[in-house]
């Protein structure tokens, strides 16, 4: 300061002008100033050795149970529970107790007592607790906090840095406050669930030192799924509780179901916060919707609420699966409406003996914690007793001799212990872990370096290192371990509602869901309970496909039959199969049948009739050729040419014989022979009556005066035409069975249930050749008889060749559009009746009316 006056008095001198005075008046203040501070602190050195120097602000929360140890585990229930929808007015603590949470932090309190006196788990140190009683999210945020200082009110300065923080915490039941706390104090402290499910705490990026000895939803979303798949039902309704265990729960089992072919119909959510026309209008919905399957994801708070609004409208027949929250939860009878659940379903952890648990329950007292409000509390209830001697209160004073050895609740029930077990297997894994920490070897710790740490200053971190290696076996043989994402092995059981003699609903174990078995043992049934069916459309039956409905989910859909030649042999097949090509489907569309196969059979009633008049041809042409051989010597044979007629009959007789080949089986040899022998034989017809066309003609001519043209036209002349015109049909035939002959051919295409069984023409230009050159000299014979018609009446043959020959010509005609029209076997029995008709023609037109007048002029 004296500096400071100096440079002031001479501030105008050149000296101090010279040295920056601005800058020197600042440097002399900031050495004054640093000056004083460190007089300060001294001082306070001296005045304030040994007394209170660190002093938390704001109030202390004290924990409801409390024991010292060496180590201290922490742990958060929720004894008390508010009211549902109420309008909160901050004025009075609820009255309402959960018991179920107070259980839990009895067997926190038997398990770290338990592992004290085991020499084998943490020999020589005292496990210690902190069990804060808190409802709502921020007490609970609040009693994580305190947890993690452990701080107290005033701390001396020898000792300001020290505090009384916990090695882990166990809770919270519920995933929304666990979920919010471990934001907070996670990154410090190391919680451990014995309830949170929600598949989000399973993120690692996220919640890096979550654990927890209860399965993630992740695996409950996708038994239940499975579950419901089993059943068959594909149709059903969804509700959760508005919270992150209820939305991604619920989010996880829709996303699984639709895996599994499994549609909802509807998916809300509320709380039992909400207001009463939420709740109203979800029941509406259920009311209106067709599944009779609803799953449940929330607590037992919210099913309570729903059960009662259900049972008030007279709204039942639903099944109820329920999830783990609230499937084993023993206050669900306690309510008007918990009939409503009788048959649930759901999976729950499964249950565990623990031995000496009972005992230690039954030995509470208020005298063990005489600090806990709760406790006192507790005890007035379950005794209608009052612990204050005040006039005021209305219940009887308590007597101080009440004891629960005899005394039948929740509380003391060990009957099924099931997420008990899980509380009991976090203080254990707790243990576990600081123990291999104390006895850890060097060179075999899980920490960098492999080296162990100093169980004076253990740090959070280091006790999640040692969880995550954690692997020990219970006194019931169940093995506890943590996988990477901190969670253990997912087993359930499948519990199923049922009441008992007592009016209580108990849970029955019907199966069991285990992850670690193959994908196809996952879930195991001992028994199927009676359950309602459940599915948005009956299942398509066997020969029905399914086709989905516009704008509803896949599970909604109609059957439509299987249109014909396809089947499906299946239940709600989507598609239908076509039968091979030798196949067809049946009336019923669920299997193929060999189609029929049609051809022109002996035995069939058409078939029988061509063959009769067949058999009719040939024995006409058998008489005529007798009665003609008999009367051969008469002038009436003799004037019509024997020799052709005799080789007319004959080929007559083979062409109602070939037309035998045309019926039966369609065989190689058989194919060859009915178009060829056919050809042939018709060849040789038309060749004769083309012949004696000639020779009338030729008669004719012999008889004008001075006319030698029978010369040229003898029998022998007569003979070779009739050879020359058959064999250029025979080489015809011929080169047709040489180059592509007919061959049997099954037919598909033709009819679509029927195979038909014909003779490929193998080469058309071989058939229509064979047909031509038939018609060619059916035209030429045609012709000439046409030119002879007007000859005198002792040349009357000629009429009658015109009029056979236009008989033939006009059958043949008409058989090119009746052949090509006909079907299947008709086709055949159209060319059978066109030989039939021709070879008819001929026999009736040319050789009745000479039979006739043999007949009159040569009786026998």
């Amino acid at each position: 300061m004296i500096i400071i006056l100096v440079f002031y008095y001479h501030r105008e001198t050149p000296i101090v002008r010279a040295n920056n005075s601005e800058l020197s008046f600042l440097l002399l203040f900031s050495l004054t100033l640093g000056m004083l501070l460190l007089s300060l602190f001294f001082l306070l050195l001296a005045m304030g050795q040994g007394e209170f120097v660190c002093q938390l602000r704001g109030l202390v929360q004290r924990p409801e149970l409390a024991q010292d140890g060496d180590f201290v585990i922490g742990g958060i229930f929720s004894f008390r529970t508010g009211q549902d929808y109420v309008t909160n007015t901050f004025q009075a603590i609820p009255e309402i107790f959960d018991f179920r949470e107070f259980k839990f932090a009895q067997v926190m309190i038997f398990a770290i007592n338990e592992i004290n006196k085991n020499p084998e788990i943490l020999p020589n140190i005292k496990l210690g607790y902190k069990i804060y009683n808190n409802c709502g999210t921020m007490d609970i945020l609040r009693a994580a906090l305190a947890l993690v200082s452990g701080l107290k009110d005033e701390i001396s300065d020898d000792s300001c840095t020290e505090s009384e923080t916990v090695q882990a915490i166990l809770g919270h039941s519920g995933s929304g406050p666990t979920i919010a706390f471990e934001q907070v104090v996670g990154r410090f402290q190391v919680p451990i669930s014995h309830f949170a499910t929600c598949a989000c705490l399973s993120d690692r990026k996220e919640y890096p030192t979550f654990f927890r000895t209860i399965p993630s939803d992740y695996y409950q979303s996708r038994a239940l799924a499975k579950m419901v798949k089993h059943f068959g039902w594909n149709w059903i309704g969804a509700i959760a509780v508005d919270n992150e265990y209820g939305l991604y729960g619920i989010a996880a089992f829709i996303q699984a179901a639709q895996e599994f072919g499994v549609c909802t119909e509807y998916s809300e959510a509320f709380s039992s916060s909400d207001p009463p026309d939420r709740l109203q209008r979800i029941t509406g919905i259920i009311r209106h919707a067709t599944s009779k399957v609803i799953l449940a994801f929330m607590s037992h708070r919210e099913i309570k609420l729903l059960a009662i609004e259900l049972y008030k409208q007279n709204i039942t027949g639903l099944q109820w699966v329920g999830s783990d929250a609230w499937i084993t939860d023993p206050s669900l009878a306690d309510n008007e409406g918990h009939s409503i659940l009788v048959g649930s379903l759901g999976f729950s952890v499964s249950s565990a003996k623990i031995p000496g648990l009972e005992g230690h329950l039954r030995q509470l007292h208020p005298s063990q914690f005489p600090d806990s409000q709760f406790v006192r509390d507790f005890w007035e209830d379950v005794f209608h007793c009052s612990l204050n001697n005040t006039a005021n209160t209305p219940k009887k004073p308590c007597s101080g001799f009440e004891s629960l050895q005899n005394i039948q609740s929740y509380f003391t029930d060990v009957s099924e212990l099931r997420f008990i077990n899980n509380v009991y297997k976090s203080v254990y894994a707790v243990a576990h872990a600081l123990h291999n920490l104390v006895t850890c070897e060097e060179k075999k710790g899980p920490v960098y370096n492999e080296s162990c740490v100093l169980t004076k200053h253990i740090e959070p971190w280091q006790v999640l290192q040692y969880l995550n290696t954690v692997n020990f076996t219970t006194k019931e043989g169940e093995r506890v371990y943590f996988d990477n994402n901190g969670d253990s092995p997912a087993t359930y059981e499948l519990v199923n509602l049922q009441m008992t003699n007592k009016d209580t609903m108990e849970g029955v174990t019907v199966g069991i869901y285990d992850a670690s078995l193959p994908e196809s043992h996952h879930f195991i049934m001992n028994n199927n309970p009676d359950v309602p069916v459940s599915v948005c459309s009956q299942s398509c039956l066997p020969g029905t496909r399914k086709v989905l409905q516009k704008g509803k989910p896949i599970c909604c859909y109609d059957c439509i039959s299987c249109p014909a030649g396809e089947i499906s042999n299946l239940t709600n097949s989507i598609y239908c199969l076509k039968c091979p090509a030798e196949y067809w489907s049946n009336k019923q569309r669920d299997a193929c049948i060999p189609k029929e196969i049609e051809f022109l059979a002996y035995d069939e009633l058409l078939g029988t009739l061509l063959v009769l008049l067949s058999l009719l041809g040939v024995f006409l042409s058998m008489i005529i050729i007798l009665v003609f051989y008999y009367h051969r010597e008469t002038p009436i044979v003799r004037a019509n040419n024997s020799e052709l007629s005799f080789l007319l009959l004959f080929s007559l007789t083979l062409c109602f014989l070939c037309s035998l080949a045309f019926i039966g089986w369609p065989s190689e040899w058989s194919c060859m022979l009915r178009h060829t022998a056919f050809g042939i034989t018709f060849v040789l017809c038309i060749s004769c009556v083309l012949g004696k066309t000639i020779v009338v003609l030729m008669a004719f001519r012999a008889t004008l005066p001075g006319s030698n043209v029978m010369k040229w036209f003898g029998p022998a002349q007569q003979r070779l035409s009739v050879v020359a015109f058959t064999l250029i049909q025979v080489v015809i035939c011929i080169l047709w069975l040489t180059i592509s002959p007919p061959f049997p051919f099954k037919n598909f295409t033709q009819f679509k249930d029927k195979i038909i069984l014909e003779c490929a023409l193998g080469s058309a230009v071989g058939f229509w050749a064979v047909l031509g050159y038939i018609g060619l000299l059916a035209i030429l014979c045609f012709i000439l008889a046409f030119l002879a018609r007007k000859l005198p009446d002792n040349f009357n043959e000629a009429k009658l060749i015109t009029f056979s020959m236009l008989i033939f010509c006009a059958v043949w005609i008409t058989f090119i559009p009746a052949y090509v029209s006909s079907p299947g076997k008709f086709s055949v029995a159209v060319e059978i009746f066109a030989i039939l008709a021709s070879s008819f023609g001929l026999l009736i037109c040319i050789f009745i009316p000479n039979e006739h007048q043999i007949w009159t002029h040569f009786p026998i």
